[in-house]
């Protein structure tokens, strides 16, 4: 097994239970990690034969820009189960982290992680 990391892609989103965060929104990171088997996209150096990054980066822009979470707890299991399901992985970790979060003190990002 292999990883295929796509990692700090960077996203504006509205997504939280502050009535400041679902108006104004807030910067988003997100890391995905897939474990998959790449001997046959090793031998055959064709796209169709592993994990397309472009796809992937497609979902998770989608989850973070055009869908709205309280929680992101909810948003990194949900985008990490989409992923799942649309390439196959049998092992998909996903990391979602909230820049500069609304919180008393001085915090650079709030962060979830989602693996299954």
């Amino acid at each position: 097994m292999a990883y295929v990391r796509l990692m700090n892609m960077t996203f504006y989103g509205f997504h939280g239970v502050a009535a400041a965060e679902k108006e104004t929104g807030r910067r988003y990171e997100v890391d995905c990690e897939l474990e998959c088997d790449i001997s046959k996209a090793a031998k055959s150096d064709h796209l169709d034969d592993t994990v397309n990054y472009v796809s992937i980066y497609e979902v998770v822009e989608e989850f973070l820009e055009r869908h709205r979470y309280n929680l992101l707890e909810t948003l990194a299991e949900r985008l990490r189960a989409e992923i799942q399901r649309r390439v196959g992985a049998p092992k998909v970790t996903v990391r979602v982290r909230k820049r500069i979060p609304p919180v008393p003190g001085n915090i650079d990002y709030i962060e979830v992680e989602a693996t299954g």
